[in-house]
């Protein structure tokens, strides 16, 4: 078993990742600003009161894990933010969940430039993109960005979806989306049996 961190731990993605994490045997260092306050008590479960922001505290908290999963947000931790202190910290893998936003919604047409995109979206998307692209030229580190589909919402664990490359997925009813359940398992699937190293991928339904 592996002993992950991860970095936005209280959040709803990184939440499931925990919980799948811990289902699974690993043990896991729940890094955000209070952590303590909402998983203190948790078996296998190591809380860590860090702002991604604090470069020398979150590499601290890092160092010694086999793993780090990132669900930070893009638009207020900038790619080195993350990169930096993993690297430093001697971790060699860092799994990072991604927006839908650098998606292609067809041929040359990034879901993100599509007429109908939420503005309010747009700025989290945007960081999104510049985090994917500083990960593609990153030498050191082996990566992976799991994209989720255009709707990444609470829902079930059921095990059943799809995985793609750079297209964004689209059901047959014409629905693009996927659970924070499902979406966890397919990136601790990811962390026990690496298939999309150095990659960017996506979920969905």
């Amino acid at each position: 078993m592996s002993h992950i961190a991860i970095i936005g731990a209280t959040g709803r993605a990184g939440g499931r990742l925990l919980e799948e994490a811990l289902r699974r045997g690993h043990t896991v260092t729940a890094i955000a600003r209070k952590a303590s306050e909402k998983l203190s008590g948790r078996a296998n479960v190591k809380a860590v009161d860090v702002d991604a922001l604090d470069t020398p505290a979150l590499e601290k908290a890092l160092a010694g894990h086999d793993a780090v999963f990132s669900a930070a947000h893009f638009a207020t931790v900038p790619p080195a933010a993350i990169i930096d202190p993993v690297k430093r910290a001697g971790v060699k893998r860092l799994l990072v969940v991604g927006g839908a936003g650098s998606l292609f919604a067809a041929p040359g047409l990034k879901v993100i430039e599509t007429p109908n995109f939420p503005d309010a979206y747009r700025a989290e998307a945007t960081a999104g993109g510049v985090f994917l692209e500083a990960l593609r030229s990153e030498k050191e580190l082996d990566w992976t960005f799991l994209s989720p589909s255009a709707e990444f919402v609470d829902g079930e664990r059921t095990g059943k979806f799809r995985l793609g490359k750079d297209d964004l997925l689209v059901s047959a009813e014409g629905r693009s989306w996927i659970s924070f359940e499902d979406y966890a398992i397919a990136f601790i699937d990811e962390l026990e049996k690496p298939a999309h190293s150095r990659q960017r991928y996506t979920i969905g339904y």
